[in-house]
């Protein structure tokens, strides 16, 4: 098996990153690209003893590492910022071939992000502090002590971004890591590898374990050496997560999926609100935070559907590499089929596609509405991460946040409306841990982030990352039993 090979002109090291070195596996598993097929390698394919490796080397750099001074970390956080973004056309090229995402946006808005990640931690881990405060003239102080090695377990649909989103909290609160990233999109976790050792980061302090969920993310989540857990995925894998997690009483972050809704009121700016519906087919449907049930107001539904059709169908669907291409395809061929059953359940069940409800050649999926939908049905409850929609109208403001919130999920919602009171009384009312009035998908590192219900547990973001990935302690001094003489 080739060691490397070359993705978009890029060379990509196929091992483990384990202790500063390569690392192979006898074993290894095929990387396909989601826009022709093609095989774009042979990846090596870890399991228990990788993983042990992994943990262990994560272990012998977690002392030096936490005791390096906040401003030394920082450095190192930033200098790693620094080489990505010298790389950043290099990583944008390798990560579309890899998971099928538009070039367009990894250049200039996902690999700019992924930089940005490790320069707002190192700043915020900077400014990280709380006011020491008094108790009947005992002094408390807290601080952020370092928790141990941190597993990291990424997705695939936006691959950096996600697993930086996680190192960089991590490595700034002192932990080392152990990322194991998605089977389907592994490639630029082994650059960031490459990036990371360049800046400075010591041995062992971030490593890099290839392999499937069952095998290296199982033997990751039950090592007991491992002292956090950080996941984004599926609410089933989730579950055998916090499973395995629990024999060590390892604390958990489960980002997870979600059924968001986007209520469209009467007294909206209509063409906002259908280009927010629009969006929704961004990344071809997969992203966890998508608004993909269109809650109408029934006086303008027939209008919606008019001026959203109109719109969708100017979508260029194609080859994600091509600068005019807006929807481009699906992961992997597992994953069509499972959109295309959704899809097709929903049809035999008396749904009707206003637009879509097919396969395209390849693993392209045609952008979906589906209407006459029930608020019980698989189509409505359960997530399809595709480019599908489902479109519901209601008549009042009571019915709207009832539709909005009759689901399993509350990962986010998205409300257009032209009134700032009726904004107000109705995000109050969602469960949801980001709502979007009249925008979407507008993030700052500095909020809260995370799912209500079975869309995860936690959440990360500014302070709150740290919360996470620090065991806090609260030092109480009392004023007498000093031998001061001076």
């Amino acid at each position: 098996m080739s060691e490397q090979i070359t993705v978009a002109g890029v060379t990509v090291d196929t091992r483990h990153w384990i202790g500063g070195r390569r690392v192979a596996s006898a074993r290894t598993f095929t990387d396909l690209s989601p826009i022709d097929g093609a095989a774009l390698g042979e990846i090596a394919r870890g399991g228990p003893d990788e993983v042990h490796a992994a943990v262990t080397a994560a272990q012998d750099a977690f002392p030096g590492w936490a005791a390096t001074p906040r401003a030394g970390r920082a450095a190192v956080l930033r200098a790693v910022a620094d080489g990505v973004e010298k790389r950043l056309e290099e990583l944008a090229a390798v990560e579309t071939c890899d998971n099928g995402a538009l070039l367009r946006s990894h250049r200039r808005g996902v690999m700019p992000r992924v930089a940005h990640n490790f320069r707002f931690f190192a700043d915020w881990l900077e400014s990280l502090g709380h006011d020491d405060f008094d108790t009947r003239g005992h002094a408390n102080h807290v601080s952020w002590d370092p928790a141990g090695p941190c597993a990291l377990i990424t997705p695939w649909n936006a691959p950096l971004m996600l697993a930086t989103w996680k190192i960089a909290p991590a490595l700034a609160a002192g932990n080392t890591v152990v990322l194991k990233p998605a089977e389907w999109s592994p490639l630029t976790a082994s650059l960031l590898a490459d990036i990371a050792a360049a800046a400075g980061l010591p041995d062992g302090v971030l490593n890099v374990v290839q392999g499937f969920g069952e095998e290296a993310g199982q033997a990751l989540v039950e090592h007991h050496g491992v002292r956090r857990v950080s996941f984004t995925g599926s609410v089933p894998t989730a579950r055998r997560i916090a499973r395995s997690a629990a024999a060590n009483l390892t604390p958990l972050s489960l980002e997870l999926g979600g059924k968001s809704p986007l209520l469209v009121f009467a007294d909206a700016d209509l063409d906002l609100a259908v280009d927010l519906a629009v969006e929704q087919y961004d990344n071809a449907g997969q992203v966890c935070l998508a608004a993909t049930r269109l809650l109408v107001e029934a006086p303008i539904a027939e209008e919606f559907v008019r001026r959203f059709t109109e719109r969708a169908a100017a979508l260029v669907q194609g080859d994600p590499r091509n600068e005019a291409t807006d929807v481009g395809p699906n992961i992997h061929p597992r994953q069509v089929e499972k959109i295309d059953g959704f899809v097709r359940r929903a049809l035999a069940a008396g749904a009707r596609a206003v637009i879509g409800g097919e396969r395209g050649d390849g693993l392209y999926y045609r952008p979906t509405l589906l209407t006459d939908v029930a608020q019980d049905s698989e189509i409505v409850q359960e997530e399809v991460f595709g480019p599908v929609l489902t479109l519901q109208t209601f008549e009042t403001e009571e019915e709207a946040v009832r539709l909005a919130n009759d689901t399993r999920f509350g990962l986010a919602a998205t409300v257009a409306t032209g009134d700032r009171e009726r904004a107000r009384r109705v995000t109050e009312q969602l469960v949801a841990g980001t709502v979007w009035v009249n925008c979407f998908f507008v993030r700052d590192l500095r909020a809260p982030f995370g799912g209500s219900r079975e869309s995860g547990v936690g959440r990360e973001g500014g302070t709150w990352s740290f919360d996470f990935y620090c065991d806090l302690k609260n030092t109480v001094t009392a004023p007498k039993g000093w031998n001061d003489h001076g």
